[in-house]
């Protein structure tokens, strides 16, 4: 791989980083009216804040507190999507969006899988199969969430404390 295709590749990487920073806010900030919204609005500003981080300095994920707090939040976020999965599976439910849970589920899922792309980032260069993923995952909830916010219809079910944040 030259020079110029690990830059690319660098810019592109920082640049999900961003994206994903700006999901992890408005994730963060729908929570404000949320029962819980305290437990949701750290468990998004965290991932929000590490992704600002990488963002600026890729290579940050190779300092010893980036990786305690992005591992210790991977664990948590890893035994409630467990839990949430298990909770899911046992209802039967085919349209996990309609369901509190389901939405939570996706967060989190999106949450563990972005930080497990990110571990052991600022090692070396960016791989074409990390890209393309980071690609692909950050591009996921903005379509989602469009799609979504465009189809009335579909958030009609929802609880008003999912309807009134954006």
């Amino acid at each position: 791989m030259d020079k110029t295709e690990t830059g690319y590749s660098r810019m592109l990487w920082r640049f999900c980083n961003l994206c994903m920073c700006i999901f992890f806010t408005l994730a963060t900030y729908v929570q404000i009216n949320d029962p819980d919204a305290v437990l949701w609005m750290v468990g998004y500003a965290i991932p929000g804040s590490l992704c600002l981080m990488i963002s600026f300095k890729p290579n940050v994920t190779e300092v010893m507190l980036w990786k305690c707090l992005a591992n210790l939040h991977l664990i948590i976020c890893s035994a409630v999507v467990a839990m949430l999965g298990w909770t899911l599976y046992r209802q039967r439910d085919q349209d996990i969006f309609q369901q509190e849970e389901g939405r939570e589920f996706s967060g989190l899922m999106i949450t563990a899988l972005w930080l497990l792309l990110c571990r052991d980032s600022g090692r070396g260069p960016i791989g074409a199969v990390r890209l393309i993923t980071a690609v692909a995952l950050t591009l996921f909830p903005f379509v989602t969430w469009l799609y979504y916010y465009l189809n009335e219809e579909l958030r009609s079910a929802w609880p008003s404390h999912c309807k009134t944040a954006l």
